[in-house]
């Protein structure tokens, strides 16, 4: 058996009906079971049903994506699926690595991640920030574009970029005030960037305009009580895997108002010593993604029935 880990998705992948191609699998029933009681509301309509508009409210797409990839996850052990000898997640999907991991249950993550997305909201109002995907630029010049747009404002002046997603070599996510990142992308365009393209999003994730939120997410994980991780969790705000309990909590409250690491985590993975990186949950988004950091590692994604067997048996020879 190949050493392999496996990494959850997180915002942007969620689509209505993402989990149908699963029918009636026991665990994916469960999973959602679990997750509307958590929530108090019938989660498993809203995937299958949406609409595509409620879907893309991060109150909901944080809860979704988590349920997502857990219901995934579940099935993949319920079809005999090997454990991963670590797990790590795009910016939300920690959360999912964490379930997965058994450091937080279910029914304490969804409600927690709901409350995450609520609190990221309230910190900046809609309208006032925004995020910007540069694509065909290195991140050592993305970062430069940005500390130049912000010092353009002059000092003491509240519009702030900063480069927030290293999502791969060639493709930075931006986020701060809506003036800033204006700028930023007007500069980076300017500066060689092959294009920078405004995302359709509510606030600006993991930009220091978060760190309300943060605060927020500080107190509500210390009424929480996290298990040790029963499998290696690489978190994206330090690159590191982390066994203490308080020390993951600290991770989860930095990584809200801080950069999503996701190249050198991709690279932290092959240090590891593992030979495929296996995506869980909806879509190939992290696939792709590591097929442009570490070509020579093998990526999968498992997200319905047929993609999971191709996956076992891709493992096992």
């Amino acid at each position: 058996m190949k050493s392999f880990a496996f990494v959850f998705p997180g915002q942007g992948s969620q689509a209505v009906g993402m989990l149908d191609a699963w029918g009636d699998h026991p665990a994916v029933a469960e999973t959602l079971r679990e997750a509307s009681e958590a929530l108090g509301e019938d989660i498993g309509g809203l995937i299958k049903n949406g609409p595509k508009e409620e879907l893309a409210l991060t109150t909901n797409t944080q809860p979704v994506m988590l349920v997502a990839g857990v219901a995934a996850w579940r099935a993949w052990l319920a079809e005999g699926g090997p454990t991963p000898s670590v797990v790590a997640g795009h910016s939300l999907g920690e959360y999912s690595a964490l379930v997965a991991s058994g450091v937080l249950t279910l029914a304490q993550a969804a409600p927690l991640v709901r409350f995450r997305a609520r609190a990221m909201q309230q910190a900046v109002p809609v309208g006032v920030g925004a995020m910007a995907a540069v694509l065909g630029m290195e991140a050592a010049k993305v970062v430069a574009g940005c500390a130049e747009a912000t010092a353009s404002f002059g000092a003491g002046s509240a519009e702030i970029v900063e480069a927030v997603n290293f999502n791969d070599p060639m493709q930075t996510v931006i986020a701060g005030s809506k003036a800033a990142v204006d700028k930023a992308c007007e500069l980076l365009k300017a500066g060689g960037a092959k294009r920078a393209l405004l995302l359709p999003v509510s606030a600006p994730f993991h930009s220091s305009l978060m760190k309300p939120a943060a605060e927020a997410l500080r107190e509500k994980l210390a009424t929480l009580t996290l298990a040790p991780p029963q499998i290696p969790v690489l978190n994206n705000i330090d690159v590191a895997v982390e066994t203490d309990p308080a020390r993951i909590r600290d991770a989860l409250v930095r990584q809200a108002a801080g950069p999503v690491r996701w190249v050198e985590s991709v690279q932290a993975l092959k240090l590891r010593g593992v030979a495929s990186i296996i995506e869980c949950g909806p879509g190939k988004v992290l696939a792709g993604m590591v097929k442009r950091i570490a070509p020579e590692l093998e990526a999968a994604s498992v997200y319905d029935p047929a993609t999971l067997a191709d996956t076992r048996q891709s493992l096992a020879g």
